[in-house]
């Protein structure tokens, strides 16, 4: 995902978390420094960006700023842990074996008994 995509999305979730004027300021800024020329090729998912917010020296200054940053990491990373359960149970799900396999089997059977 677009980075400047990614901060967005970020910034509609702590809106809707009413999170502090000082968060969305910060996030303002990382918009805009994402929007400038050359940085619309930068990459990353947004648990990345929520954890370089955290470690960002706005956040580690303003405690409330990082409170709202540590939740909002807390539920990205739930989402992307329920998103990997469900591929994980998707991926262990048995295959139907084919027609051909059921065929072969009983033909193996009948050789052997």
């Amino acid at each position: 995902m677009n980075a400047r995509d990614g901060l967005e999305r970020i910034r509609e979730r702590l809106i809707a978390n009413a999170a502090d004027p000082d968060t969305l300021s910060l996030l303002d800024t990382m918009i805009s420094r994402a929007s400038a020329p050359g940085a619309e090729r930068a990459q990353a998912t947004q648990s990345q960006l929520v954890r370089m917010l955290v470690r960002s020296p706005v956040a580690t200054n303003n405690f409330h700023v990082y409170n709202d940053l540590v939740r909002l990491e807390a539920e990205v990373n739930e989402v992307a842990a329920q998103r990997a359960a469900a591929a994980e149970a998707e991926a262990d799900k048995p295959v139907p074996k084919s027609k051909k396999y059921y065929k072969q089997l009983k033909e193996r059977e009948k050789r052997e008994a």
